[in-house]
């Protein structure tokens, strides 16, 4: 299927005459709690020719689409991607860090990722994963529970605690978030884990009440120490630099 990824990648580059900076997975593969079933969720980042950026007139700057054999991609053109980062944007962050890479331009990493890093801002992006982690724990609130929600819970609220815990960006990659938790408590999810790689994204689950209370107590914890987190360090000038350096190179 990469290959089949990749072939798709260089006809969205061709038709729309942009290149691909960076493509990456971002969806459950990435997270690594996979479904059969599950599809493909191809991000990426993507720049025009220089004259693209000249136009006083503003300009769609973000490509989508979905395919018959379940590719879903969505990109960011770079303009957008630098407003986005201002914002420290938890998804956009994300995406440097994710196991699967397509495609990568490695000039544009080496100048960009830095840049990311610095401003990643905890408080935002917390607040952001507590937000969603909220939602979650509500629709695992019942007796039978979509085992895709209480992963989208687990994930999110693991994600809070490993910001405030750690303070920097996130792993992507769902098994190294579980050092936060106890051996039982980590034992319980790998074999949610092992489950899920057998079963549709449709499949509910016998709650484990047990569990979905050690995650109430965890977001409410999250919630009163994200009080506490800083911001990120935002440099617009600094950011403008490297948007050009990338633009002209």
């Amino acid at each position: 299927m990469k290959s089949r990824i990749i072939e798709k990648l260089k006809e969205v580059e061709e038709k729309r005459g942009i290149e691909i900076l960076l493509a990456v997975e971002s969806g459950s593969r990435a997270w690594g709690f996979a479904s059969p079933d599950s599809d493909y969720d191809i991000r990426f980042i993507y720049r025009h020719e220089k004259d693209w950026y000249l136009s006083p007139w503003d300009k769609d700057e973000t490509i989508e689409f979905m395919t018959e054999d379940d590719l879903d991609g969505s990109g960011w053109d770079l303009r957008k991607t630098f407003h986005l980062l201002l914002k420290s944007n938890a998804a956009l962050l994300s995406w440097f860090y994710s196991p699967i890479v397509y495609a990568k331009n490695e000039r544009f990493y080496d100048i960009f990722k830095p840049l990311a890093d610095e401003c990643f801002s905890p408080i935002a992006v917390s607040y952001h994963y507590l937000s969603m982690s909220k939602k979650y724990l509500e629709a695992c609130r019942t007796n039978q529970v979509k085992l895709k929600s209480y992963f989208y819970c687990l994930r999110t609220t693991l994600t809070g605690k490993w910001i405030i815990e750690k303070g920097t960006v996130p792993p992507v990659l769902f098994s190294e978030l579980l050092v936060l938790v106890d051996d039982f408590t980590k034992t319980k999810i790998e074999n949610l884990v092992a489950l899920k790689a057998t079963k549709g994204e449709s499949y509910y689950h016998a709650n484990d009440w047990e569990l979905f209370g050690f995650l109430e107590k965890m977001i409410l914890d999250n919630e009163e120490k994200a009080k506490s987190l800083k911001g990120g360090n935002t440099d617009k000038n600094k950011m403008e630099r490297v948007f050009r350096a990338i633009l002209l190179d």
